[in-house]
């Protein structure tokens, strides 16, 4: 629709009939103060004739004041009919206006998304106007508003890439650019959340207004890393798997402390006293058919993938994510690059 169409109608026949009702009070008022005007300039005509006798003694003061007090009554009644003709115009005036407001029209360019009214229903206005018409001026331009939970959004900044997916298209990813993060905060269920505008541009109309989407913000990105499963980051080997990894303990000697550690280290790349820091992690990979530990230190994650910064790992190697069966047998995952 375009802007100033008609799109409804309020019944106008009670309103029409308060401006027919105005008006005719409006030219009652004007009648008045014509005839106030009349009594007026009688009134004055009046008392130039009582001073004109008054002065050759024909009359007495009394007439005369008399006359002086009619005269300026008169004048206060035109001012007074005056001011009626302005309350009556500005009555008419508001009439008017309400009667223009039984015509809906549509404040701007746009297409109609929802329609909350039919033809004969009663609308009617207490504290708040009611919904109508609910007009998107573009659709090719959108936002989509997000629910950003409290541990994420200190990474969020105002014009970051985002993309998202809709179930409608779900092999198709949606690129928009962060516009806004609003500080007020929505609590759900003692689950605090920000809302994160983003803008999308829309020029092949596939979003529709009020579709689910799943957001995922680029904060850090990191090209051509190598990637470790995190689930081979949580792992934990059983203790019969580091009792088979221990060599033999000798029969006596003081040195048996040592061994264990630095049996369990070996292959590490790393010293042992670094795996405490908050970025190095502890890997198992299968070399040679056996489970060996290696430290390393990791980057960026999304979350299923952390990116590799520094450790003796290379494409190919098999990093041992979990123990199945009660043989021992370790189940691997593979290494790869971040597309």
């Amino acid at each position: 629709m375009k802007k100033g169409e008609l799109i409804a109608k309020i019944d106008p026949q009670l309103f029409q009939a308060s401006v027919a009702q105005a008006r005719a009070n409006y030219v009652a008022a004007q009648g008045n103060l014509a005839k106030a005007k009349a009594q007026a300039l009688d009134a004055e005509r009046q008392y130039k004739r009582s001073v004109t006798l008054a002065e050759r003694k024909l009359i007495a003061q009394a007439d005369l004041d008399t006359a002086q007090a009619t005269a300026d009554a008169a004048k206060a009644g035109v001012d007074a009919a005056a001011g009626s003709v302005a309350q009556a115009n500005a009555q008419l005036h508001s009439a008017e206006v309400n009667l223009a407001y039984t015509d809906i029209i549509s404040p701007t360019n746009g297409v109609v998304i929802s329609r909350n009214v039919d033809v004969g229903q009663t609308v009617a206005a207490s504290l708040q106007a009611p919904t109508l018409f609910l007009i998107a001026e573009d659709l090719r331009k959108m936002q989509v508003d997000t629910s950003v939970a409290e541990a994420d959004i200190g990474q969020l900044r105002t014009g970051m890439p985002a993309t998202f997916t809709v179930d409608a298209y779900p092999t198709a990813t949606f690129v928009g650019t962060v516009r806004q993060i609003r500080n007020a905060p929505q609590t759900v269920q003692n689950v605090v959340t920000y809302d994160a505008v983003i803008d999308v541009d829309n020029s092949d109309l596939k979003l529709k207004p009020g579709m689910t989407a799943n957001c995922t913000f680029i904060y850090a990105e990191e090209d051509n890393a190598l990637r470790v499963p995190n689930a081979a980051l949580r792992f934990h080997p059983p203790a019969a798997l580091l009792a088979s990894l221990q060599p033999a303990a000798p029969a006596a000697g003081r040195g048996t402390r040592g061994a264990g550690p630095q049996a369990a280290g070996a292959g590490s790349g790393m010293p042992a006293k670094a795996l405490g820091s908050a970025d190095r992690k502890t890997v198992w990979v299968l070399r040679a058919g056996k489970p060996v530990r290696v430290a390393i230190r990791t980057g960026v994650t999304d979350g299923i993938m952390s990116a590799l910064v520094e450790g003796d790992l290379a494409v190919g190697d098999s990093a041992i994510t979990d123990v199945s069966g009660g043989n021992g047998q370790q189940r691997a995952g593979g290494f790869g690059r971040m597309f």
